[in-house]
């Protein structure tokens, strides 16, 4: 009997964790350290893979899509909604982390030594762009540039100015633009072939993380984790699902169809891996080629809702560890300064995190206190990305049924 390509997955997850917890129980943290980073190599081999492609498979989706609409005025219409419902969705899964915070206390319930000050945990808010930066940054100086450094912004900027001139150019541009769907085709080609090596990735990384970490780590975090992962699921399968039915879009057929995308970045711990995955996947569903095209790249640096939720989350617990209350005054404030700084981590390696030591710096609460989260962090981001990948897809099924680009499938 042939696998498909989940339950490879599923088995190079499951393979991985029992690997990885084979060499931590056996072996000293140097050693397991080594071996781990070895196993990783698959990971970041397949995460370089997907970063070769996203950044063409974006131009050509989003190229072709917008050429073929030929209004500027349209183009700006759909970027008004999109911007305007990401915000919308980065005010509720912010909500929702402080809700979740506030209601389960996992600070209070669970104590551990507090880090002292002055403690490295290797991450600092100064690494956060200014507004002039960020928008700056949005702008490329090369194309080629932008290509190079997988800047996904960037890409989206360029791809929408050539899509437009695209269009303009009427019969002179329509050889062209069956080029690029035709080079459109070559990609999918290739992603196939590397979506072939995702299980291995799984496997690799999943017994690098578990091999450094133990799963002993989980049962010390065991409260926490639930009420973090049981906030995910809250926003996956309530807002979320509410969004769906006012917008009376088949949420459960959508799940369906992304679910593969969710569980490939579950298992790597990256959004990125499922874009190309998730992409013909929303195509299945019903959704227009130019609106996935233009909203989904748009959403891993806009719409990150799973990582919008932990950071009120990672905030309220850090200042509960530390026995230190924050007024309503103070947590909307909170949740207003981060649902505007967070629009600036695209492109920041460990974007959550930085953003979080920036709001525990300006709100005066021990920046130290991220040091009780880095052990159990790369489990959290696990479910935060597949979080992010379920909000993309409903994003996007949001606009297309707004725009009546959406056929049912």
């Amino acid at each position: 009997m042939k696998l498909n390509i989940t339950t490879k997955i599923v088995i190079g997850f499951v393979l991985g964790v029992i690997i990885g917890q084979i060499l931590h129980s056996n072996m000293d943290a140097e050693q397991a350290a080594a071996i781990a980073n070895k196993f990783q190599i698959l990971s970041k081999v397949f995460l370089k893979l997907i970063k070769m492609i996203v950044g063409p498979l974006v131009f050509c989706t989003l190229a072709v899509g917008v050429a073929k609409l030929g209004d500027f005025a349209v183009v700006g219409r759909i970027g008004i909604k999109t911007l305007l419902y990401f915000y919308f969705a980065t005010i509720l899964s912010l909500i929702v982390g402080l809700v979740v915070v506030n209601v389960t206390r996992p600070g209070e319930v669970q104590q551990w030594p507090r880090p002292a000050a002055g403690t490295d945990t290797g991450v600092t808010g100064k690494s956060m762009k200014t507004l002039e930066d960020f928008i700056l940054h949005i702008f490329p100086d090369s194309f080629f540039k932008a290509l190079s450094e997988n800047e996904i912004l960037q890409i989206v900027v360029f791809s929408l100015f050539f899509g437009i001139a695209l269009g303009a150019v009427g019969e002179h541009g329509k050889k062209l633009i069956k080029a690029i769907e035709s080079l459109s085709e070559v990609v999918f080609k290739i992603v196939g072939y590397v979506m072939q090596l995702a299980p291995f990735a799984v496997l690799g990384a999943m017994t690098g993380v578990v091999a450094m970490k133990g799963l002993e780590i989980l049962i010390s975090y065991a409260y926490l984790m639930v009420c973090f992962f049981g906030g995910l699921l809250f926003f996956i399968f309530g807002v979320l699902w509410a969004i769906c039915l006012v917008m009376k879009i088949p949420y459960l057929k959508l799940l369906a169809h992304v679910k593969d995308s969710m569980i490939l970045t579950f298992s790597t711990a990256s959004s990125e891996a499922s874009l190309p995955q998730q992409i013909t996947a929303l195509e299945k569903f019903g959704c227009s080629q130019r609106i996935i095209g233009f909203v989904l790249p748009l959403g891993y640096s806009f719409n990150l809702d799973g990582s919008m939720m932990y950071m009120t989350f990672a905030t309220g617990f850090i200042a509960q560890a530390y026995g230190i209350p924050l007024t309503i005054q103070q947590q909307i404030a909170m949740l207003l300064t981060l649902m505007i700084t967070s629009k600036g981590i695209a492109g920041v390696p460990r974007a959550s995190l930085v953003v979080i030591a920036g709001t525990l710096a300006q709100f005066n609460l021990p920046v130290e206190g991220l040091a009780l989260l880095l052990g159990i962090d790369p489990f959290l981001d696990m479910g935060r990305s597949a979080t992010s990948v379920a909000g993309n897809a409903v994003a996007t099924a949001v606009i297309s049924k707004l725009e009546g680009e959406y056929t049912e499938s």
